[in-house]
Parts: C-alpha cells; sequence; structure tokens
C-alpha cells in the first residue's frame, strides 16, 4: 500500500480556464486501461518544461524539444500515451511519434508543430500509433474542464493511486488556480523533473519567465526525490499558463505576485513529487532526508542522495533495523573528500545518534527501532562546516519492489 497516500477527491481538482482534458481506452498495450489523453489548450497559451538529461532519450522527448524550441507560445494540445515508452526505438521511434501529432493536429485543425506528445511505458518496443490514432476521436470527445481526476489515470503505469492536487491564491484581489497531475513509481531518480508531470495555471504571466519558472519549481521538487536511483529516457515535467486569470501581467519573479505564483507552484509540484515517493513499487516507509551544515548546496546532495540510493540503507529502512552505520558509510563515501567525521552530527527524527562522528553516550537502539517503525522518518545529518542545507525524499527497499520490476512486462 503506498505511504499515507489517498486517491485524490475529484471535487478538490480545480478547472483551470483554457485546459481541457479528454482520456480513452486506446488498447497501446492492455485492453480495458486508460492510456490515451489529451489536454487541450487555448489559443495564447503559453508552456515550458523540462526534460529528462538522459542521453537515451526517448522519441517524444526529443520531438518535444523540438516544437517547444519553435515556439512555445502556440502549442495547442499535448498527448499522452501509457504502455509504451517509445524509446530505444531510433528514426522508427520519431516517425511514429510525429504521425501523432500529425493525426491529432488533423483533427483539431492546428500544425502539427503545435502538439507536444508524450510516451511512458515499456522501452525499445515498437509505439502502435495505428492504435493511437484510432483512439484520438474519442478523447477529444472526452474532452471536460473537470477531467483531471480522469488524466491523472490515464497517465499511471506502474502507479498505485492517481496523483493530482490544485491550489487557488489571490493576486491582485483575482482567484488564480494551479492544478496538475503527475505519474512515477519506479525507474524514478528524476535528474530533472519527474516521470511525468503536468501543471496549469490561469495566471496572466510574462511567457519569457516560463522556462525559469518551471526549472525553478522542478529543481525544489522533482529534482529532490529518488526511489531507486535510476533515470528514466521519458522525464518531463510540462508548465501551462492560459493567462486568461483578470489580473495585471506577472513581469518579474521577484516582483510579490511573482513570489505568490512561485511559492504555489512550488509547493503544489513538492506535493506532486512526493506522490511519487509514497507510491514507489512496494514501499513502505516515507523518508525525509535533510544534510545540513553543508560549505554548499552541491555537497549536502551528494551526501542526500548516498544515503538515499543505498541498497543497504533502504533495506535497513523496510526491517526497521536501527543498523544506521549504513547512514554513515554512505555519507563517507559521497564524494566529499575533505570531509571530517569528527565533525559529524545524526538525528533518526527527535532522536540523537551519532555526535562528533560517533555513537551518542545516551542512544539507546529500543529507541532507534522505535522510529524506524514508523510509515514516515526524517533522517537529519549535520556536517557542521558550512551553511548550506539540502532535502532529498526516498523510500524503504521491499520484496515487492524486485517483484514488480521482474514481472513489468508479464
Amino acid at each position: 500500500m503506498p505511504v499515507n497516500l489517498q486517491a485524490p477527491d475529484p471535487a478538490s481538482l480545480h478547472a483551470v480556464p483554457g485546459v481541457r482534458l479528454g482520456v480513452t481506452m486506446a488498447g497501446i498495450r492492455k485492453a480495458d486501461r486508460r492510456d490515451l489523453s489529451v489536454i487541450e489548450l487555448c489559443a495564447g497559451a503559453s508552456v515550458a518544461g523540462v526534460f529528462t538529461s538522459n542521453r537515451f532519450c526517448a522519441a517524444p522527448v526529443q520531438l518535444c524539444r523540438q516544437h517547444l524550441a519553435a515556439d512555445g507560445n502556440s502549442v495547442r494540445a499535448i498527448l499522452v500515451n501509457t504502455g509504451n515508452a517509445n524509446a530505444g526505438t531510433g528514426a522508427d521511434g520519431l516517425m511514429r511519434a510525429q504521425q501523432s501529432c500529425e493525426a491529432l493536429a488533423a483533427l483539431m485543425g492546428v500544425r502539427p508543430e503545435q502538439i507536444l506528445p508524450f510516451s511512458t511505458g515499456v522501452i525499445m518496443e515498437t509505439l502502435p500509433v495505428d492504435r493511437i490514432i484510432a483512439g484520438l476521436p474519442a478523447a477529444l470527445q472526452a474532452l471536460s474542464v473537470d477531467a483531471w481526476g480522469e488524466a491523472a489515470l490515464g497517465i499511471m503505469t506502474t502507479d498505485t493511486v492517481p496523483k493530482a492536487a490544485s491550489r487557488q491564491i489571490q493576486i491582485q484581489g483575482q482567484t488564480v488556480t494551479l492544478t496538475g497531475i503527475s505519474k512515477g513509481a519506479g525507474m524514478i531518480r528524476p535528474n530533472m523533473a519527474t516521470m511525468l508531470g503536468y501543471v496549469a495555471t490561469d495566471a496572466n504571466i510574462n511567457p519569457a519567465l516560463m522556462q525559469a519558472l518551471v526549472s525553478e519549481a522542478a529543481d525544489a521538487s522533482f529534482n529532490r526525490i529518488t526511489i531507486d536511483g535510476d533515470t528514466s529516457t521519458n522525464d518531463s515535467f510540462v508548465l501551462i499558463a492560459t493567462h486568461q486569470a483578470q489580473h495585471a501581467r506577472i513581469e518579474s519573479l521577484d516582483s510579490a505576485e511573482g513570489q505568490a505564483l512561485r511559492a504555489a507552484l512550488v509547493d503544489l509540484s513538492q506535493q506532486l513529487a512526493q506522490a511519487i515517493v509514497r507510491d514507489g513499487e512496494g514501499a513502505t516507509k516515507f523518508i525525509t532526508i535533510v544534510i545540513e551544515g553543508g560549505r554548499d548546496e552541491a555537497e549536502c546532495k551528494l551526501a542526500a542522495y548516498a544515503i538515499a540510493h543505498s541498497p543497504l540503507v533502504k533495506t535497513a529502512f523496510f526491517a526497521s533495523d536501527p543498523n544506521l552505520g549504513r547512514i554513515l558509510a554512505a555519507v563517507g563515501y559521497a564524494g566529499i573528500n575533505d570531509l571530517d567525521q569528527t565533525l559529524i552530527d545524526m538525528n533518526l527524527d527527535e532522536v540523537l545518534v551519532v555526535q562528533a562522528g560517533g555513537r551518542h553516550p545516551a542512544y539507546r537502539e529500543e529507541d532507534g527501532s522505535r522510529v524506524m517503525k514508523q510509515a514516515e522518518i526524517t533522517v537529519r545529518v549535520s556536517l557542521n562546516r558550512g551553511p548550506a542545507s539540502a532535502t532529498v525524499w526516498t523510500c524503504d527497499l521491499s520484496h515487492d519492489y524486485v517483484s514488480i520490476n521482474a514481472d513489468y512486462r508479464s
């Protein structure tokens, strides 16, 4: 079961003026499964995104980058299929991604370059573009402003719970809405964004600010999660602005209005990112890793990810075993070459385990065991060598993770 994660209440997902969503079953990999989604955008909407750093990136990622580079202010639809990643498919994969864009564009009366394609699923299998094309009319017929919950279901793969959330803020007396969905449960170390994530807002913002805004939100949220350390070929996080809110255009992210929008987007993105960890394949624990007292954020992240990626640490959490020397070992091999172990303190929630590089005299294993049995745990390591800090969210590693990924294609 996911760690303290429930399906979103559809009533809590606010419609975003200028956005409609439609979902259908196209039989892309399995029958009777929502696997094809269209997100229709009003004319004049702006789109910006961040994508996987995996050099073996999928065909739709390559095409998305091209279309956004051509004109991110003319995008009219986002097309998402699950069940097939269209990655590791060479020139044929690019052709099939382009064909899907052409088919949707023809039905909508727009140009293929105004469609952004996204795929998620099994790598190195041929995209069944004929099934996608056949399913498009049904997806368009289903378009609705209130289908965020359906879309969250429609982009799932090994997820067990749909992930969606909304925020509403006031800007100059006007209500501004942000609503988003994400998917992911395994092959998660985004190193840019998430598996798939889409956030839309009706905020009236200068399109030139969009890339900085989505990049900052990704860095504060999706780039701080890891389940297994694998960076997917298809990771994508997209921000849509329809500009339909009736406030003066935001011209600076440092203005009061820009800061309010940025704070709401980061908060929403963190909820969507943390939901991915809570739904990690076979996860039973949600773990927050805080590294503080570093010389810079980069070395704090090195230590945080060393802990978060360690199979020995993750299996200890699964077993509720306070074998906490594994955490110290991970910090030691993180790559901070001049680290002074005699300065390091470590807490497990409120329990002080390590002080000045050694076991604290008052620490008792039963205290560590009590914390390790919790569903949510915070590991705090103080390097005590500077002012910087970093936070990463991860989960444990269970028997089910192996089973799910061993059986993924069956």
